[in-house]
């Protein structure tokens, strides 16, 4: 990858955390500012990045309209809304996501908020934790060993509270279990008032293309309470791997 697309990107990954000011770009990439103001005007031209009157920059409109077409090219977010919504429903309002891995990270696809005033950080498009979630567990559970081997020698395993998994040998009984039992759970492993459970969606070789997880807060419902949910997790589940199967006929 040249200089200049990476030292770009690494601006676009950047404004994605929030605004910034020249002097902070130029900081980040360990560039002078005019080698930064450089990048940013090409990048302000052709409107991924904007700058407001305070001379600060954040991430232009060509990136909204860019996601809203990456997101569409997932098809798997289109059969599965419906079901992601009534598993909303029928699981009392709680938060529904629906992830997919790509490229060594699980990504959000799809998220329905919960109707409690109690929310959990996650957004349409950003990574999920995979030692640290229950979809990153369900998608990484189902790689092929050489693949699961290189992901999890790469995994920074830094602990988001007291539960979250502190190493790979943790992580690899985790997975076996996930395996084994067809789900896996975040028990307040990413948000120390979250427990969260997750299952696989299947293409028609068995082959996990997504995971869908259902989050509740503790004030809510307790870690059992949650993992009563797992049944109609695993229909909504089987019901968009159904879908999915008979999409084209």
């Amino acid at each position: 990858m040249s200089q200049s697309l990476s030292r770009a990107l690494q601006i676009l990954i950047e404004l994605g955390e929030g605004e910034r000011s020249l002097d902070q770009v130029a900081a980040s990439l360990e560039v002078h500012k005019t080698t930064a103001m450089r990048l940013l005007h090409t990048l302000e031209a052709d409107r991924f990045v904007r700058r407001d009157d305070h001379q600060r920059y954040h991430l232009g409109s060509r990136l909204f309209a860019l996601g809203t077409m990456a997101l569409a090219q997932h098809a798997i977010r289109d059969v599965a809304q419906p079901h992601l919504a009534r598993l909303a429903a029928e699981t009392g309002g709680q938060a529904v996501h629906l992830a997919a891995y790509e490229n060594g990270a699980a990504i959000y696809l799809a998220k329905v908020e919960s109707t409690h005033s109690v929310r959990m950080y996650s957004r349409v498009g950003l990574p999920a934790a995979l030692h640290a979630t229950a979809v990153g567990k369900v998608l990484v559970a189902d790689l092929p060993p050489g693949e699961r081997d290189a992901v999890l020698a790469g995994i920074d395993f830094r602990p988001f509270t007291s539960r979250t998994i502190a190493d790979s040998a943790g992580y690899r009984d985790v997975l076996a279990r996930t395996r084994e039992q067809g789900w896996a759970e975040d028990a307040a492993e990413h948000e120390d008032f979250i427990n969260c459970v997750g299952a696989p969606v299947r293409d028609e070789a068995g082959r996990v293309i997504a995971a869908v997880s259902v989050s509740v807060p503790d004030v809510i419902l307790p870690r059992e309470g949650v993992r009563a949910l797992v049944p109609q997790l695993l229909a909504a589940t089987e019901a968009i791997s159904a879908d999915w199967a008979g999409r084209s006929s």
